[in-house]
């Protein structure tokens, strides 16, 4: 299994229930992709940021619906949210 892990930027201030809608409508468009297993969203338990956990079954189908036009055009829709960029970070599920 191929899983990312993205560390969000902090979110614009009254902007929070319009993320938290943009990742349920992505979820939705991603999970149509071959490969997509599933897409969390995390809340930290004091401060701090948002993150993912994305997976799919290999990096392939990962890269494919990254650089799908649906990708591109919910990424357009979500930057205006943010004060800064994403951190994705790559792993490979070797235990589990």
């Amino acid at each position: 299994m191929f899983v990312v892990v993205i560390s969000f930027p902090p979110i614009k201030a009254g902007k929070d229930a319009e993320f938290r809608e943009w990742f349920a409508s992505s979820n939705e468009q991603f999970s149509t992709f071959k490969g997509f297993i599933r897409r969390r969203l995390l809340k930290p338990l004091k401060g701090g940021n948002y993150a993912a956990i994305v997976e799919f079954e290999n990096k392939e189908a990962f890269d494919a619906m990254h650089a799908s036009p649906a990708h591109d055009k919910a990424g357009e829709a979500v930057r205006p949210l943010f004060d800064g960029l994403p951190t994705p970070s790559f792993y490979e599920a070797l235990i589990g």
